[in-house]
């Protein structure tokens, strides 16, 4: 068994059954596989080792808070060996989708290959401690052969390096998601010049889409997470047809708590404050960019 990096937080062992009930068929649209690590081996360049979190407890996870879909992203510590990931899309039943890493060197039949397990995206991680630095041009070669696909392109930056991915960003085809919020500085508060940037940049054009996610990771006050809510409300609220939620289960390199996945359940209410905002949230936006053959 991969041992994990030392002071890594398992995920929760008993989460809460929510309070909030999600409204029939919602997706959570933003969460892992990790291993288990003998099966399905970490990559050597990883910059962390997880605990591992297989499908079945993913699913299991997805039953108990009263979801009915996945999207489950592949993150740094599996690297572009997405095979965790296919694995898991393949047993889904249907019921997941994928986002997948991959090099400027895969091919048009591995991509193909991907296309039929299940993964309809691409992410390109900026974050300077998960991931080596890739120039831009890497990025653009990669997008520009997943566009045939009709896939979408996640993005996961800090809010400091907005000024330097938005170029980027504004040059690649389609969809493009920008996880998290794209990592606010909530210190700076929700009317800060930092947010309100970022407002701007997602209002500039209709394909920038964001995932109101990871309250945990962003929180400086922790738990039940008010400080991040006035941020995710105005996503939700300004671009409600944009938004996409996720728990990001199994929480990757926490170092404050462990979150509790019901209670994370329970913020939706809070940020998405209508039966309509939350299910466009939860159901009509992540069906209409990872299941569009199945219609409204």
């Amino acid at each position: 068994m991969t041992e994990m990096t030392a002071g890594y937080l398992p995920f929760h062992a008993a989460p809460k059954v929510p309070d909030y009930v999600p409204p029939a068929g919602a997706v959570d649209a933003h969460c892992h596989v990790f291993g288990p690590g003998d099966v399905f081996a970490y990559a050597p360049e990883r910059k962390y080792t997880p605990c591992d979190a297989p499908k079945e407890q993913l699913f299991a996870l997805r039953d108990h808070l009263g979801f009915a879909r996945n999207v489950i992203v592949q993150a740094s510590c599996h690297g572009k060996d997405n095979a965790a990931l296919v694995d898991a899309l393949e047993a889904s039943n249907g019921m997941a989708r994928g986002v997948a890493i991959v090099g400027a060197d895969v091919t048009d039949d591995e991509l193909r290959a991907l296309d039929d397990a299940g993964v309809r995206g691409v992410r390109f991680n900026f974050i300077k401690r998960l991931v080596e630095a890739t120039p831009h041009a890497v990025f653009e070669r990669i997008a520009e052969k997943v566009a045939r696909l009709g896939w979408h392109i996640v993005v996961y930056f800090e809010g400091q390096d907005l000024d330097e991915v938005a170029p980027l960003v504004r040059r690649l085809p389609g969809i493009v998601v920008v996880d998290h919020m794209g990592r606010p500085d909530l210190t700076a508060g929700v009317e800060g010049a930092g947010f309100r940037a970022f407002m701007d940049f997602l209002a500039e054009d209709a394909r920038y889409w964001v995932k109101v996610s990871c309250p945990e990771r962003l929180t400086v006050a922790g738990p039940p997470y008010d400080d991040v809510v006035p941020f995710a409300r105005a996503l939700v609220e300004r671009f409600p047809d944009r938004v996409l939620w996720g728990t990001d289960w199994p929480h990757p390199n926490m170092k404050s708590h462990v979150p509790d996945d019901g209670a994370l359940v329970d913020v939706i209410p809070r940020i998405a404050p209508t039966a309509d905002l939350q299910r466009r949230l939860l159901v009509d936006n992540p069906m209409r960019l990872y299941w569009p053959e199945e219609g409204a």
